[in-house]
């Protein structure tokens, strides 16, 4: 049985580029995604981080204005919050126009070709965001990684092949991507299969529909984590919705409680 949505926020879909960047390429774009990046500061101690990526064509603040408005940093004065924004890229999908997106696109259907070097390149730079984080002093325990559609796509890839165990993911509207390459492609798969995982879902999502993520949901149980939940939402599309955030507020504060 699914939870009840009487309010959703019609939010973005999902990231690449088909273009080959040089070294000092990807290390300017990824200084310019950390300048451009939302954050909602802690207002206690500092001692856990949440980071989460929006979806195509969106950008790091739509998602920190819906935290904010459903007050979950509030409710966490000890975390900080970090919404990077996608660089902007030419998306297949779409017809090549170019929006802000983590990867390619290339089609909306479980046969389609799906872009490899974009999403790995969109990890390795969340993984980037984790290891900024732990040089600060915040162990990788500490750090939650989450994202809506694609950006919830990227954060299941990026936490499954870190070299570190998280504190957890939270996957809106999403999917695993390159689930074919696992569980080969899980690192330190015996401490991973730890990872809590929140996973979210609307019955009506005409975008990424429940099915997809049905079956990521088998694989991911597949490979024996532990700590894994899967929440369906009636009424809800390719959205989110006040029932979902009060859930992803009480997955937060569950695995990055307050530090007495």
């Amino acid at each position: 049985m699914g939870n009840s949505c009487s309010t959703t926020w019609p939010l973005n879909l999902c990231l690449k580029s088909s273009e080959t960047s040089t070294q000092s390429d990807d290390e300017t774009s990824l200084s310019k995604n950390m300048a451009e990046s939302a954050i909602i500061s802690t207002t206690a101690q500092h001692t856990a981080t949440v980071i989460f990526l929006h979806g195509l064509g969106d950008v790091g603040g739509s998602w920190h204005e819906v935290f904010n408005t459903y007050r979950i940093a509030k409710s966490l004065p000890h975390v900080k919050f970090i919404f990077p924004t996608a660089p902007v890229q030419k998306v297949t999908l779409n017809m090549g126009t170019s929006m802000t997106s983590w990867f390619d696109i290339l089609g909306l259907d479980q046969q389609a070709k799906e872009d490899q070097e974009g999403i790995e390149k969109s990890s390795i730079f969340l993984n980037h965001l984790v290891e900024e984080e732990i040089k600060r002093g915040i162990p990788p325990e500490r750090i939650i990684v989450g994202g809506f559609s694609m950006g919830g796509a990227i954060a299941l890839h990026a936490a499954l092949t870190c070299p570190h165990t998280l504190a957890g993911v939270v996957a809106l509207s999403t999917w695993l991507p390159l689930s074919t390459t696992f569980p080969d492609a899980l690192v330190s798969g015996d401490k991973k299969v730890n990872l809590p995982i929140l996973q979210c879902h609307g019955d009506q999502d005409s975008l990424v529909q429940l099915r997809w993520a049905r079956l990521t949901e088998q694989g991911i149980k597949a490979m024996g984590f532990k700590q894994y939940t899967f929440k369906v939402y009636n009424h809800m599309g390719h959205s989110s919705c006040g029932q979902e955030m009060k859930d992803v507020c009480s997955f937060i504060i569950q695995y990055l409680p307050k530090i007495a």
